[in-house]
């Protein structure tokens, strides 16, 4: 066996949710939820086929970012993985309604922040065994930094 990381691309201003399923249904399930929860996201999705032709599965309603979930999805070439990359929404308006997904079995991140996903790679396939999203800390917040979170909560419409 061998472990891999591998950097996925975030385009400017954008978000990205990598997770696992079971099912080719999932393609047109998640579709059907961004869609669903906010007529604005703009969206691209691509899937990793586990069996059968193991064809990476593309959807959305944008291109760009349909082919940018498609470069990472072969990037990461890991079966039964998806990857989401949205744009003028925040993930945390679709996680919940992916997780109810009934194919959906793990959600590895949603941020806008670098990722990089470590894979093991054996001769079977991959697997996606799970990612380093952003940074690590610097510290501890201050009393400063608390006022920042929650003023910054209240102008992005998440907090009253």
């Amino acid at each position: 066996m061998e472990l891999k990381s591998i950097p996925v691309e975030i385009p400017e201003g954008c978000n990205i949710i990598i997770g696992n399923s079971h099912f080719i249904k999932t393609v047109e399930d998640l579709h059907e939820i961004m869609v669903g929860t906010s007529a604005q996201v703009k969206f691209g999705l691509a899937f990793c086929e586990a069996s059968g032709p193991y064809l990476i599965r593309v959807s959305g309603n944008d291109e760009m970012l349909q082919g940018v979930a498609t470069k990472n999805a072969e990037a990461i070439a890991a079966g039964h993985s998806f990857v989401i990359l949205l744009k003028d929404a925040y993930p945390i308006n679709f996680l919940n309604a992916i997780k109810q997904c009934p194919e959906v079995c793990t959600i590895h991140c949603a941020t806008a922040n670098p990722v990089e996903v470590i894979v093991a790679e054996t001769q079977q396939g991959r697997g996606i065994v799970g990612v380093v999203d952003g940074f690590s800390p610097k510290g501890v917040e201050n009393t400063e930094d608390v006022k920042n979170r929650q003023q910054f909560l209240r102008q992005i419409g998440y907090k009253l």
